[in-house]
Order: C-alpha cells, then structure tokens, then sequence
C-alpha cells in the first residue's frame, strides 16, 4: 500500500538520478497566519471583521513564507521561513541553503523552480553563480516540480495541520 498513490489507487513511479546534487527541486509555500485566538472558525466573522481595522493591536496577521530545497535523490532537504518571497529573499536564501549541501558533502549542479518572479530575477541568477545550471518549470505544471510539492504537502499534513503558524 505504501507504494500506491492515495488518490489514483496507481503504483508510484518514482524518477531520480543517480547521485546527490545532480538536481535540486526548490520551492516556496506561503501559509496563511492564525492570529491569536484562533481565526474566524473559532471567533466567528465579527471578530474577523475586528482584525481588519488596522490598529496597532489589531493588524492583520499576514503570511510566513516557507522557502524550501529537495535533493532529488537523497532525503536531504533545507527550509527556512522567511518574511517575503522576493528576489532578495530567495537569493539569500539559495546561498544558505547551496552552503548546507555543502557542508553535507553534496555539490549542487543543476537547480529546478517554477516560473515565480523571485527565480527570474538577477538577484537570484548571481546567488547561483556560474557552475550551477537552473531550470524552470512550465507555467502553471507543478507536477514538473514535483518533489518540493509532494515535501510541502507533507509539511502541510503533519506540521502545519496542528493550527500553529511560524511565529
């Protein structure tokens, strides 16, 4: 059972390269924040309504943005919340992350994202730096991406399912 997919009832075809670093699927998912108390399901749409207003004390909660790497062939994966999605963000953080796979002893070659902004952007092109190729998804086909998906649906079922957002 462990080797069918939940949803089609079909066997999983799993597709990977042969050594670690060869490729790396990144991604971003941004969460939604709870503000405290809980949301509307619990405090109803008045009280929602209350957290629209903009004060000091009841700004809106906003987003947490989950920068995510998956090696497609070792388990190995890094991720990091971060405040945005923007180029500078996701830079930064392929420069963190690119130094975790190498203080694992795995040497990155080619990089796999979707379309987004933050990936076309110089700022991250520089980050990657000339030795490591990048390669994007077709629009909206994130089956192509499809190991960070399937590490973010996990995240979400297990850890993000508990109600309780990054702080």
């Amino acid at each position: 059972m462990s080797w069918l997919d939940r949803a089609m009832g079909r066997v999983i075809r799993r597709d990977e390269h042969d050594k670690p670093g060869v490729l790396v699927h990144v991604d971003i998912k941004k969460l939604g924040r709870i503000p405290d108390g809980g949301g509307h399901r619990v405090s109803g749409r008045a009280v929602e309504d209350e957290n629209k207003t903009g004060t000091e004390a009841n700004q809106r909660p906003g987003y947490a943005y989950l920068h995510n790497v998956v090696d497609d062939h070792s388990p190995f994966a890094y991720t990091e919340i971060l405040t945005d999605e923007k180029k500078e963000n996701a830079g930064g953080f392929w420069e963190r992350a690119n130094a975790a796979f190498n203080a694992a002893g795995t040497t990155v070659s080619r990089v796999l994202t979707d379309d987004g902004s933050c990936y076309r952007s110089y700022a991250f092109k520089d980050a990657l730096g000339p030795g490591i190729r990048h390669k994007r998804t077709r629009p909206y086909l994130p089956q192509t991406n499809g190991k960070v998906e399937r590490f973010n649906r996990t995240m979400l079922d297990g850890w993000a399912a508990t109600g309780r957002t990054p702080a």
